[in-house]
């Protein structure tokens, strides 16, 4: 069986890459688990510096790197290169502070001595989206390699030259060899890396289909997951919010990547009050949204295909076309994956694309009466990712943060991800975190040691 790199925006095939044959993985597995013995006896200080390399590596070829990313998924170039800064950034922010995460933790008891030590839980199995191909990897594998981790990644199947440039970093900036492993693989491989005992964790940033199989599996066999799922994240506009910023932040919020992230902006929950106002500003804003020019392609036909389907469910259940809602198949678009940048209006109850995820450049309006049914409503789904709120009333959007069910609230700005920042969700998004010290510790043994007289 063989990978093939797809350029989205003009469906012609990049590279095609053959499988792993069985023996191949099994050597593979077996050279990470042996790196990371010897890896994990090195001192916090010499882990934490040659990730500090992986960054310098990063910015020194981040234009490279940036166009693997544009002609495997499509990406923008300049949010292609801007993901490889935020790349570096990570490796430096753990270079800099994981010493710090790692050291002892002296806890006062009744003994002599008493502390907890955080010490590395051995190889972790990363399954990796495409949608932030550098990203959702260095964002893992930062904190899990400084603690002194190894790693395998199965990344999607549709970036195999991302997969390979990553590991070629690690590679390139001294880590051991073996440590950081991409593995050309299928899904249908997942179960028995889990399984093997040489990986002692897994992580799974993808579908909530996904997530469930990955968590089952890790669960059966006794090992530490961690899953970052899908969102539908709630971008909700108050009576009183400066309109002008959050039309301006909802373009961003909703569109960048083309739509395709876990924490875009999804549905736009408005205040009737506001609603028309604000649908003028954010409408006019979207309609400069070019497809093929400032709006990439999503990354693959089907993906498009099927967000094309919740839209069309929508417009046949009663919902409006306010913009857009067809794919963009003029001229030389008509071979890429492009869909046009699109508002979809009136959304109600019983529509999929109330109650399912739409990974693309579609954003939902839900108009409601108030502040508590714009509560009600942003928190009627099973997803608890992230969400942001619009007010002038600092203490209100606070107060309003603080009751969305998700795992990051974000008052007057969009959702993003920060290195100095927990990253994570709740309900159907999935559980644990990343990022910050938080991701830090969650692929190590936090060890008690207690020391009598």
């Amino acid at each position: 069986m063989a990978l093939q790199s797809i350029n989205p925006a003009t469906g012609e095939t990049i590279k095609t890459y053959e499988e792993f044959s069985d023996d191949a993985l099994d050597a593979a597995l077996e050279k990470t688990a042996t790196a990371q013995r010897e890896w994990a006896k090195r001192p916090v200080a010499e882990r934490a510096d040659l990730m500090n390399r992986a960054g310098q590596v990063l910015r020194q070829q981040r234009d490279e790197f940036a166009l693997i990313i544009t002609q495997e998924m499509g990406k923008l170039a300049r949010e292609a290169q801007a993901e490889v800064e935020k790349c570096a950034t990570a490796c430096e922010y753990y270079a800099e502070n994981g010493p710090r995460f790692l050291a002892d933790e002296i806890i006062e008891t009744d003994a002599r001595k008493s502390y907890v030590a955080y010490q590395p839980l051995g190889v972790v199995l990363a399954v990796m989206p495409w949608n932030f191909p550098f990203w959702q990897v260095f964002r893992f594998a930062a904190p899990a390699l400084v603690a002194g981790n190894g790693a395998l990644l199965k990344h999607a199947s549709n970036v195999p030259g991302c997969a390979l440039n990553i590991e070629q970093v690690f590679r390139e900036a001294g880590f051991p060899d073996g440590l950081f492993r991409s593995l050309l693989i299928g899904s249908e491989k997942v179960e028995g890396i889990i399984n093997d005992p040489r990986v002692h964790a897994a992580t799974l940033t993808g579908s909530e289909p996904a997530g469930r199989a990955v968590a089952s599996q890790a669960g059966r066999a006794l090992k530490k997951n961690l899953l970052e799922l899908g969102g539908s994240d709630p971008f909700v506009v108050l009576e009183d919010a400066d309109l002008d910023a959050a039309a301006k932040w909802g373009v961003k919020a909703r569109y960048q990547n083309a739509g395709q992230s876990c924490i875009a902006a999804k549905r736009f929950i408005l205040v009737e009050s506001i609603a028309d106002a604000f649908l003028e500003k954010f409408r006019a804003q979207v309609a400069q949204l070019r497809a093929g020019e400032n709006l990439a392609p999503m990354a693959r036909i089907g993906l498009r295909d099927d967000l094309h389907e919740q839209v069309q469910d929508a417009l046949e259940k009663g919902a409006s076309a306010v913009l857009g809602c067809q794919p963009a198949t003029d001229g030389k678009l008509s071979n890429g994956a492009y869909y046009e940048a699109s508002i979809l209006g009136n959304v109600k109850e019983g529509m999929r694309a109330w109650r399912e995820e739409l990974f693309g450049p579609v954003a939902i309006v839900i108009r409601v009466a108030d502040e508590a049914e714009a509560l009600r409503v942003a928190n009627g789904v099973t997803f608890g990712l992230g969400g942001c709120v619009w007010s002038r009333d600092e203490k209100r959007g606070e107060n309003f943060a603080l009751q969305l069910e998700c795992g990051a609230a974000f008052v007057n700005g969009m959702v993003k991800s920060d290195p100095r920042l927990p990253f994570g969700g709740v309900k159907d998004s999935g559980y644990g975190r990343e990022l910050s010290h938080h991701g830090m510790h969650e692929f190590v043994n936090a060890k008690t040691v207690w020391m009598g007289e």
